[in-house]
């Protein structure tokens, strides 16, 4: 892995999307940027859309990530919800092909297992295992923040082992 390897981790959502930008250099983990877009039920469909990839459009353009980690969705009975979600995701995967940048897409609970040691972490848990781990002085809210910078954590242990 070159000195500095930049994972940008996405919990995808079409409310809220939480991104977080980690730059690995050797076996340190720094973060570099996170946050999360968020988007109202009173803009247009289409709009929102808009909205979450223009946000993430400028964010990989900020970052130039070398690895983009998404969280697989996981859907119980709410299908509309995940219609929504689904099509909101298809613009971050849109975007990574655009920039041609690889994908790793891990499960909630192997991010879960990765991170805390259990894949069935609560998200009290997985905020503060992300603010351990990146020594951050605050909690990184809202959950989806934590949850995309787990992502890339995930993702930069998943890719570190394909190397090996």
């Amino acid at each position: 892995m070159p000195d500095d390897f930049i994972c940008l981790g996405i919990d995808p959502g079409l409310a809220r999307v939480g991104y977080g930008a980690i730059v690995q250099s050797g076996s340190e983990l720094r973060a570099l940027n996170y946050g999360c877009i968020t988007t109202t039920p009173d803009m247009g469909f289409t709009d929102r859309l808009l909205v979450i990839y223009e946000s993430l459009q400028e964010q990989i353009n900020l970052c130039s990530p070398d690895l983009i980690s998404v969280e697989r969705l996981f859907f119980g009975r709410n299908t509309t919800t995940a219609e929504y979600v689904y099509q909101a995701r298809g613009i971050i995967m849109l975007l990574s092909a655009m920039k041609k940048i690889p994908v790793i897409e891990p499960k909630p609970n192997q991010i879960k297992l990765k991170l805390c040691g259990t894949g069935k972490a609560d998200k009290k848990k997985i905020q503060l295992t992300v603010q351990s781990v990146l020594n951050l002085e605050c909690i990184p809210k809202p959950d989806d923040t934590a949850d995309a910078l787990a992502a890339a954590i995930t993702g930069l242990a998943f890719h570190s082992l394909t190397l090996t």
